[in-house]
């Protein structure tokens, strides 16, 4: 059995923000490798976990003796578990306000730690989250996923670096501990959730729905629950790391643009699990354009996380229909990007993308606007009006 390491590509990122803060904290849903990454990024920290229910109950009720027999500089994980323990690591912070690094902290949990954070530890931490593996990152270990049956293979799986540092594991088995760890400890401790069976409903119609703009009143009317249920439901899904909204792009074009955001899962690989898609049924399913397109947002995010956060991601869409799955800005340019599970896009694909295009060089202020498709060609290249024709490969290195 070969199991590997991955060298994640934020880590000179946190590397530096922990030297010019006094606190860095890490999120990121369960087991994306948090706390691997930190311990070999921080060796000479002592580490402590609040997943223990002893350290919880210590950090919780007696903050100062926790911080006497774990002090700096420290590595706290999952420090959610214990909120009275954030006022004491701010009184600790401000005693030696120069010593950088002093605290390192993780978190899965955002509707918890966001909270604690900006009432006691603004302006003294760095945040940073960390996401499942980049196909980039699962490459260090083999090639670049390019033909269809590489490429089925690696969104099935998804990118929890478990599932690819001991490739014998069967990705079903892991993603069914994963749903009911996730269902038992996450859920139940942010969410008085009255039927953990409703929730999971409600989640596996939120898999059907990836990729697809976000419409709360549809969904409570298919589960047959309260608006104000999804409301609370959606936030522990965004709150736990599970799912992404992706708003749409507003800049001096009128009214005719949705205000709803769309709503992606993070992960492929639990996607497919939700949805019932393995590597056989996959390339036949009707999901399969939708799995595409979260996964190549996946793979935008990671790379804006890599560059430090130098661009934002949109979608485009208005009153006419006319849409682009994603908008990327950066310093004074727009580049547009549409997402095709085909290998040979023709012009008529690029068709709509080209036509926002014209109209945001017309009305917004960005000094340039390009286009792009990412598809499975084999060859990258472009097409005659200048649509540029990538594989994910292109995107996710360039």
């Amino acid at each position: 059995m070969l199991i590997v390491r991955f060298q994640r590509d934020i880590s000179e990122q946190i590397a530096s923000l922990a030297r010019q803060f006094p606190a860095l904290v890490l999120t990121g849903a369960r087991q994306t490798g948090k706390t691997t990454l930190l311990r070999e990024l921080f060796p000479q920290h002592s580490y402590v976990s609040l997943d223990l229910p002893s350290a919880a109950e210590l950090a919780e009720r007696a903050p100062e003796q926790f911080l006497a027999e774990h002090p700096a500089p420290a590595l706290i994980d999952e420090v959610q578990y214990a909120p009275k323990l954030f006022r004491h690591l701010k009184l600790a912070i401000d005693r030696n306000r120069h010593q950088n690094g002093a605290f390192i902290l993780t978190g899965s949990q955002k509707f918890v730690l966001m909270k604690e954070i900006s009432d006691s530890l603004a302006g003294r931490a760095a945040i940073v989250e960390l996401e499942t593996l980049s196909l980039a990152e699962i490459a260090q270990h083999g090639s670049f996923p390019t033909d269809v049956r590489e490429l089925v293979a690696a969104i099935v799986r998804g990118g929890f670096p478990d599932l690819w540092r001991d490739r014998s594991i069967d990705s079903s088995a892991f993603y069914r501990a994963y749903l009911s760890s996730y269902l038992e400890r996450d859920v139940r401790q942010i969410l008085n959730v009255s039927s953990l069976r409703d929730f999971e409903r409600f989640l596996r119609a939120c898999a059907a729905r990836s990729a697809q703009i976000l419409d709360k009143a549809g969904l409570a009317r298919d589960i047959g629950v309260s608006s104000t249920a999804v409301n609370d439901w959606l936030s522990v899904l965004e709150a736990s790391n599970q799912v992404q909204l992706l708003e749409p792009y507003f800049e001096n074009v009128g009214k005719r643009l949705v205000k709803r955001p769309k709503l992606y899962f993070s992960d492929t690989g639990l996607l497919c699990y939700l949805l019932g898609q393995d590597e056989s049924s996959l390339p036949r399913s009707p999901y399969l354009g939708s799995l595409w397109e979260t996964a190549i947002y996946a793979e935008l995010r990671k790379k804006r996380d890599r560059e430090g956060a130098r661009s934002t991601l949109w979608f485009y869409r208005d009153a006419q229909q006319r849409e682009v799955d994603f908008v990327i800005a950066q310093g004074n340019a727009l580049h547009l990007v549409e997402a095709k599970w085909s290998e040979n896009p023709d012009p008529r694909d690029a068709h709509g993308l080209e036509i926002v295009a014209t109209m945001l060089r017309e009305r917004s202020k960005r000094s340039e606007v390009d286009t792009a498709i990412v598809c499975r060609t084999p060859h990258p290249s472009a097409l005659g009006s200048g649509t540029r024709v990538l594989d994910l490969k292109a995107l996710a290195l360039t």
